[in-house]
């Protein structure tokens, strides 16, 4: 779990229930440290300021060797909201000064659903779950393009809101806001 900004608690809760709930082992931990990728299978990149998140990043040195792992193929990621920003090819927005991570074959679109006051629930449909979950929006992107290989699993009306593509997974909500455990269990069987 990327500890950098947003709800990284919620996050950590949700997947160390997960963990409880699984015969997998494992433990979810924070990764402040640029040392402490190293022993992370996957990562998750919570919601908070992309361009805020993207600078830490980069200036950490994180950004670097995440990239790295990604073209080795060899770590699992979720992105939520900025997270989502983040793991994206293509940024709608390009004044801004982000640097993306480039996993999935997305473009996004920053704050698609509108400012704070335009925040939102909704219950939607996500493939390969038997009964729809109620996802959160704040400040909500939308994908709006995907290519490749990349796989769309949820929309809200025609906006994409959750795709992905080999061991990646990005969404436009916040399911460490709820008590649905589900992404978080998908996340973990991703690994």
């Amino acid at each position: 779990m990327v500890s950098l900004q947003g709800a990284v608690s919620e996050h950590l809760s949700s997947m160390n229930r997960v963990f409880q709930k699984s015969e997998m082992k494992g433990q979810a931990v924070l990764v402040r440290q640029l040392r402490d990728i190293d022993a992370c299978d996957a990562l998750i990149i919570p919601g908070g300021e992309s361009t805020t998140i993207s600078r830490i990043l980069i200036n950490s040195g994180m950004y670097k060797v995440i990239r790295e792992r990604i073209m080795h193929d060899d770590i699992a990621l979720m992105g939520t909201c900025a997270g989502c920003v983040l793991l994206g090819k293509e940024l709608i927005d390009s004044t801004t000064d982000i640097k993306l991570l480039e996993a999935l074959d997305i473009q996004v679109e920053r704050n698609a659903f509108g400012r704070q006051k335009q925040s939102f629930e909704k219950q939607i449909d996500i493939k390969g779950f038997s009964t729809p979950y109620n996802a959160v929006f704040i400040r909500a992107p939308v994908i709006t393009r995907i290519w490749g290989s990349c796989e769309v699993l949820a929309s809200v009306g025609t906006k994409i809101v959750m795709a992905r593509q080999k061991n990646y997974l990005a969404m436009s909500f916040h399911p460490e806001l709820t008590s649905d455990l589900r992404i978080h269990q998908y996340f973990l069987e991703m690994i």
